[in-house]
């Protein structure tokens, strides 16, 4: 494995509301300039932020990605003391009307750390055994440990 890449999935909604506001936008800027409102809301809508490694040339950046065009700055990768899974829980606030509503979700995240408490995240999912399969993958290319956070006893695999 020479480069892992990662792209953080939009939810429904976002994709749904972001193709229709990019349609609308571009129908609408033919006749008038307000076209971009709703143009650059679907742009955004639709952006799937991520992570690249570089495991030949030993570097990384985070991506902003629009219709599979990948952006962002390659950085050196630090020196990775080891690679971390752990549960934790994503919350979004939804708004419908005048009214708004926290909607939490477990998540598996998987990071890099350096520098002792320094990190890179670089993968989430709801799934825990998918989560440790990439862990483990980068843990053997870069060869470190993978920390098993994902109870309250912490331990390496």
């Amino acid at each position: 494995m020479n480069i892992f890449k990662f792209k953080r999935k939009n939810l429904l909604w976002q994709l749904i509301l972001g193709f229709v506001a990019l349609i609308v936008g571009l129908i609408t800027l033919f006749d008038d300039i307000k076209g971009l409102v709703p143009l650059f809301t679907g742009i955004y809508l639709l952006i799937q932020d991520g992570v690249e490694l570089n495991f030949k040339q030993n570097t990384y950046r985070r991506t902003k990605s629009f219709f599979g065009l990948s952006f962002g700055k390659w950085q050196p990768l630090p020196d990775i003391d080891y690679v971390s899974v752990f549960k934790t829980t994503e919350t979004t606030t939804v708004w419908a009307a005048s009214a708004s509503a926290n909607v939490s979700s477990a998540i598996v995240k998987v990071n890099l750390f350096y520098n002792t408490n320094q990190k890179i995240e670089i993968y989430d999912t709801k799934d825990v055994d998918e989560a440790f399969t990439k862990a483990k993958q980068i843990a053997s290319v870069l060869q470190i440990d993978v920390l098993d956070a994902t109870s309250r006893e912490t331990k390496w695999l």
